[in-house]
């Protein structure tokens, strides 16, 4: 069998979909992704031929802030209408034609694609191929029938016949890492495969050094909240970004002295000092609790003044062996954090940023899996933390549902419903 995957937007999707390329190789069969260069990374390491084709989220973004699809900070930022337009605008046109020609060479037997990549869906519309979604958030959050319009815009941009059906987007359904009774989606949808989330994404990850050093005589907090400018900013549009921002007065006296492009995160910094800063507030809050915090950064930058000596700040981390030995995440709520949380029967504290991720915080505390933090402030992110780590009852939720995944298949299930799909 033959698979093409298709992903888009956050490399995210790409740690998402890995698990079911990996082991669709390892089953015998043939996997190509196409992909923004930015996410080729993820499958260093692996038999998979990756196609950097697609374009980066970055430069989607700032072709869209220039269209005044989105704004910089729209005054809701988890309205569907954002996510509409980064995953469903005018990129997806050439995307497509990208993908097709990928496709006429290759052949597949079936395309699987990112929950919030629409190419593939129109490429296996026009081959006639079954398509699949990866478990994604933003995929399981967009209204179908908004979709539907937004891409009946680009099939005519394509000459492609209109299609009147919002369920088509799954015609063949949709894979899930959820145990049904934990779903997380926000509109109704048939056909999931749900299948066990993975104990780990990457292949050869080994805990560091430092893990050993970390105190075991206080809780352990790991911590993947950031901000949306850490997916942008190493990228070499995001002087542009700012400089659009700005109108055109990045050289002005708030930069003045800053080489935006050697380093950033002075950028940001200046952009956001003190307070204004998030990460850094919930650093301040997290060095108020009795606990071991540990936060991935991501290059964000942090007051070092807020920093307490129960916080220790690294780029990145081992997210998932971090939460074998965890006893609470915090996080902004991204999809692949949630359901790695349930997967090590850990309780999370959620702050979300954007998009579909008030959505996961709503549905988590609904769940009894943890807490919404109400704001960035301090005393929010301290209070949020101190109540979940002294309830037991998040912490049984939690393991409750941890039993509910583990008892779902393994990733080589989907794998054969893939086949199945496939007629093979």
């Amino acid at each position: 069998m033959r698979i093409l995957c298709s992903l888009a937007l956050s490399p995210s999707n790409a740690r998402a979909l890995l698990p079911l390329a990996r082991a669709a190789v390892e089953a015998g069969h043939e996997v190509t992704v196409v992909s923004p260069p930015e996410m080729a990374g993820v499958f260093e390491g692996e038999n998979i031929r990756v196609l950097p084709l697609f374009t980066d989220m970055a430069e989607i973004v700032l072709s869209l802030l220039q269209q005044k699809r989105i704004e910089f900070a729209p005054s809701d930022p988890f309205s569907p209408q954002t996510l509409l337009a980064t995953a469903c605008g005018p990129h997806v046109t050439d995307a497509y034609r990208q993908l097709l020609d990928v496709a006429e060479e290759f052949k597949p037997d079936v395309i699987l694609r990112g929950g919030v990549e629409f190419a593939g869906y129109l490429v296996a519309e026009t081959l006639g191929v079954p398509h699949v979604t990866a478990p994604s958030g933003g995929g399981q959050y967009l209204d179908t029938k908004l979709a539907l319009a937004e891409l009946n815009l680009r099939r005519a941009e394509l000459g492609l016949p209109e299609s009147d059906s919002a369920e088509a987007i799954h015609a063949h359904g949709r894979f899930d890492c959820m145990p049904p009774e934990y779903a997380f989606t926000a509109h109704e949808t048939v056909d999931t495969f749900a299948y066990q989330q993975p104990s780990a994404i990457v292949r050869t990850e080994t805990g560091p050094e430092w893990l050993r050093d970390l105190p075991g005589d206080r809780p352990l907090v790991v911590v993947s909240s950031t901000n949306v400018f850490a997916s942008l900013m190493h990228h070499a549009v995001f002087p542009r970004i700012l400089d659009l921002f700005f109108d055109g007065v990045v050289a002005g006296h708030l930069f003045e002295g800053l080489d935006i492009e050697a380093d950033p995160a002075l950028v940001v910094g200046a952009l956001m000092p003190g307070d204004a800063n998030p990460l850094t507030t919930i650093v301040k809050g997290l060095s108020q609790v009795d606990c071991t915090a540990v936060v991935a950064t991501r290059g964000m930058p942090v007051d070092p003044a807020a920093v307490g000596d129960n916080v220790h700040l690294f780029d990145s981390i081992p997210q998932p062996l971090l939460l074998e030995t965890a006893q609470l995440l915090f996080t902004h709520g991204g999809y692949n954090s949630v359901r790695e949380a349930v997967r090590a029967g850990v309780p999370m504290a959620v702050l979300p940023e954007l998009s579909d991720q008030a959505h996961n915080a709503t549905r988590v505390t609904e769940l009894g899996l943890g807490l919404r933090v109400p704001s960035a402030a301090a005393d929010d992110v301290a209070d949020t933390v101190t109540r979940l780590l002294g309830e037991a009852g998040h912490t049984h939720a939690a393991r409750t549902a941890q039993r509910h995944m583990l008892a779902l298949p393994q990733v080589t299930a989907a794998v054969d419903h893939l086949t199945a799909l496939a007629g093979h």
